[in-house]
């Protein structure tokens, strides 16, 4: 390599030799070697995080391309088509569908946790004759198919006159969901009695050691149960598209998307930008509730 000497005039410049080089070249054949380590190490991690980011990356870049792209088989946008998102909620009632969504989701949610957490209080703290067999009862009602009951049900919300609403799938929310009792009765087991059993020497019933003592206790397992009712809500096509099908202005997003994909000729790149709108809100509650949710599944035991 040459530069200007002070003179003006060039002269090369030596490049770093002996103990200097050698050094450098050892520093970076260690880092090659960490770097290398560090995959091998998470090769399995890397592989499922591809496999879970993979998809959703293509749906985002789909979202943002232009009709006669997202039919091709290329996979970066050559023109970023903002105006995807802006197109979507022009064609379709996606504000509607939304708000259904959230109605229907927050209300499942909080009728699940005024109904299962008594009834996992009372299973898992109390002792009574056939606590067992309710137990029983419970487990085995996790293992019943919904599509089982879909007639009897549809029948009975019919001749209340509530189908073509949401309220049919809220409404049974209020009698537990067996799922959320299970696992709200297993974190209870992990409870001490001692703390129960100081409260009621303080004089507490039992209706306020609930609510003093065990349900601040209780947080990460709520937390836990309440993310899984309202994901499964906010995804839930089969129930929306039995008791709304026939009412457009009660449909969810999950309905509403299956329709605005065949109302549109299957345009792919306003259908995946539809999806990015219905997906947006989960991601966004998980990515702040994920603490809580991992804490409340982590401490749900397994005694009893």
């Amino acid at each position: 390599m040459t530069v200007l000497s002070p003179t003006g005039g060039l002269r090369a410049r030596r490049r770093p030799s002996g103990p200097v080089s050698a050094h450098r070249a050892a520093v970076d054949r260690a880092r090659r070697r960490r770097l290398l380590i560090w995959v091998a190490d998470h090769t399995l991690a890397l592989a499922l995080v591809a496999a879970f980011a993979g998809p959703l990356l293509f749906i985002l870049l789909t979202s943002l391309m232009t009709d006669q792209q997202s039919m091709s088989s290329q996979l970066w946008p050559q023109h970023w088509q903002w105006s995807n998102y802006a197109e979507v909620f022009r064609r379709a009632p996606m504000l509607t569908w939304i708000a259904n969504t959230v109605v229907y989701a927050v209300a499942a949610t909080l009728a699940m946790l005024v109904s299962s957490v008594p009834v996992a209080y009372a299973l898992a703290r109390f002792r009574f004759r056939g606590r067992n067999a309710a137990f029983l009862a419970v487990v085995t009602m996790m293992m019943l198919p919904p599509q089982v009951l879909v007639i009897p049900m549809y029948i009975m919300w019919a001749r209340l006159g509530l189908t073509g609403s949401i309220w049919p799938l809220v409404i049974p929310s209020l009698f537990g969901d067996a799922f959320s009792i299970f696992l709200l009765r297993q974190f209870l087991l992990t409870i001490p009695e001692e703390y129960l059993d100081a409260a009621r020497m303080d004089g507490c019933g039992e209706v306020r050691v609930l609510f003093r003592v065990v349900l601040p206790m209780m947080r990460p397992a709520i937390a836990a149960v309440a993310l899984f009712q309202f994901f499964s809500a906010w995804n839930d096509y089969y129930g929306p598209l039995i008791y709304t099908g026939e009412t457009p202005a009660h449909w969810t997003l999950a309905v509403g998307l299956a329709s605005f994909k065949s109302a549109q000729a299957v345009e792919w790149n306003l259908t995946m930008a539809a999806t990015v709108v219905a997906m947006a809100p989960v991601i966004i509650v998980f990515f702040f509730a994920q603490k809580a949710f991992i804490e409340g599944v982590t401490l749900t035991g397994v005694k009893g």
